[in-house]
């Protein structure tokens, strides 16, 4: 499927299995415009899709029977805002809370030609673009024979809230009232794997609903953005707003990804290249962007709430920037606080702090040891990642919020029409 980049984006009946790039950069949902540079891909992704045998780079990280002693994440419920959530992925199924689900995508959906376009199921579990079930299955996909893959927390629970499609029908209204939703249902954690085309801060409603569920004690987590080769520094929104726990992203080497945005919004940085994820239908596939770096760090949240279910939005935030990888003593540009190490930010929790600080002493942090089950590269995997670092990347612009449209960032794809 191909996209134009226009300050409209073009408007097409969504078939039933989609194609979507395998190293598509993450488009975030909602305010994103492909966040930019999207690196070209040999190889495509349809749904439902294979599975992934081995264990992921950015699990093999992490010493998950470690992490998992201190917590699985029982007990949190996270809301994906996003494209909805596929329930008929096996590993996702019981992973979703189907009654507390939600869309709010127009009832009245039509392509430019005035074909009705099917919003999906009413309670957000139809995806049609991949980019939500992907996001949740980082979040808490739960295990499952023949595939090493799973969820970050592994016992918490989804709430879908569709608010996004293909055609970038996602409003700021829709976004406002999606994170109200969120906290309605409970959600201790939201994750917005979206921003705002072109980093056009939004209508006052958004920043107003972030500081509601804020006030309620929710954690906020949102993709930094794509739009970084170039050395571009852009705030976007949401993860521009105070508050925000807002997630660049990392590469097998514990370094930004060239396509990350920079700026001194950026909290953390999260693994986001060659992220396997769940597809719909079942089955994985990888993609690229900040937009799957943000789940990874919702995840993490996920684990520090169902241990500190007391701590604020401001201590889980903090915990995490204070006990990440560094780069610097202090707070970097490029990956904020640094990369985010679970089980550190799980271990080394004797008291919460409100805010990080910088630790001096410190050298450009290395990337961690591979945790057990190492799996090598598969050719496939292998040519998605050269990619992903040799193709040079074009900015897609999506239609604004409010005036400025909202698009889901890892799934837009540019079209050979748009201008350079």
């Amino acid at each position: 499927m191909t996209y134009e980049a226009s300050s409209r984006p073009r408007r097409a009946t969504v078939p039933a299995a989609v194609a979507v790039s395998f190293a598509a950069l993450a488009v975030t949902a909602a305010t994103a415009a492909p966040a930019a540079a999207e690196p070209s891909a040999t190889d495509q992704c349809t749904f439902p899709s294979k599975k992934y045998a081995g264990r992921p780079w950015a699990l093999q990280r992490v010493l998950l029977d470690e992490l998992w002693r201190q917590s699985t994440g029982k007990g949190v419920r996270v809301a994906v805002i996003d494209t909805g959530v596929d329930v008929k992925n096996p590993q996702l199924k019981r992973a979703v809370d189907v009654s507390r689900g939600r869309n709010f995508l127009p009832r009245d959906l039509k392509d430019d030609n005035g074909n009705k376009i099917d919003r999906g199921k009413p309670n957000g579990t139809t995806d049609t673009v991949g980019h939500g079930t992907r996001v949740a299955g980082i979040i808490a996909a739960r295990p499952a024979k023949g595939t090493g893959f799973v969820g970050l927390a592994p016992d918490a629970t989804i709430i879908p809230v569709q608010q996004n499609d293909a055609e970038g029908h996602g409003t700021t209204d829709t976004l406002a009232k999606s994170i109200d939703y969120a906290v309605a249902q409970g959600a201790q954690v939201i994750n917005i794997s979206q921003d705002t085309a072109d980093a056009v801060r939004p209508a006052p409603q958004l920043e107003q609903a972030v500081r509601r569920a804020l006030a309620r004690h929710t954690v906020i987590v949102a993709s930094a953005g794509n739009d970084g080769l170039g050395g571009n520094v852009k705030p976007t929104y949401p993860a521009s707003y105070e508050g925000v726990l807002a997630v660049a992203a990392s590469d097998r080497n514990n370094e930004r990804a060239p396509f990350s945005q920079s700026g001194d919004f950026v909290d953390v940085a999260a693994p986001g290249v060659d992220m396997i994820s769940t597809v719909p239908g079942g089955g994985h596939c990888a993609d690229n962007g900040t937009s799957f770096a943000a789940p990874y760090v919702a995840g993490l949240a996920a684990l520090i709430k169902a241990k500190h279910p007391r701590w604020t939005p401001r201590q889980v935030t903090a915990q995490i920037q204070q006990t990440a990888e560094r780069s610097i003593a202090g707070h970097d540009r490029l990956v904020g606080w640094g990369v985010v190490d679970p089980v550190r930010a799980l271990t080394e929790d004797n008291h919460p702090i409100e805010r990080p600080t910088p630790r001096e002493g410190l050298t450009r942090a290395k990337a961690p040891t591979a945790a057990e089950l190492h799996v090598g590269e598969t050719p496939t995997e292998r040519t998605a990642r050269i990619a992903a670092y040799v193709a040079v990347g074009t900015v897609v612009v999506v239609a604004g919020l409010g005036g400025v449209g909202v698009a889901t960032r890892d799934a837009r794809r540019r079209s050979p029409k748009a201008g350079g």
